[in-house]
């Protein structure tokens, strides 16, 4: 084996300028009669709220996460995963409360 073939695989810490992505099962979105109002709702106002000189937050459609509510959407964020919970949207009103409960926020 030659020495150029032997790579050190050293891993690389890289911080996006973009806050954490927001996950959204793609399969609650579609059922559900506020889907459409939900998404958009989500989408302007993680682009709202971003802070000065970065991205905004990408919305990323998932599979399902195994809850699968009657009329509402499961919305999670990595550290909401982190803490082993979920949010169910069920219509815009709720984006603004959602949101802050994803980012840690007290829930009450």
């Amino acid at each position: 084996m030659s020495d150029k073939s032997v790579k050190s695989a050293k891993p690389v810490i890289v911080r996006p300028r973009r806050a954490a992505p927001v996950l959204v099962c793609r399969k609650c979105l579609k059922r559900s009669d506020e889907g459409a109002d939900v998404r958009r709702a989500l989408k302007s106002l993680m682009k709202a709220s971003r802070p000065e000189g970065s991205k905004a937050a990408k919305l990323v459609m998932t599979g399902c996460f195994g809850l699968c509510p009657k009329q509402s959407i499961v919305v999670a964020s990595g550290a909401s995963l982190q803490r082993q919970e979920y949010v169910l949207v069920a219509d815009r009103d709720q984006v603004p409360r959602a949101l802050a409960l994803l980012n840690g926020e007290d829930a009450e």
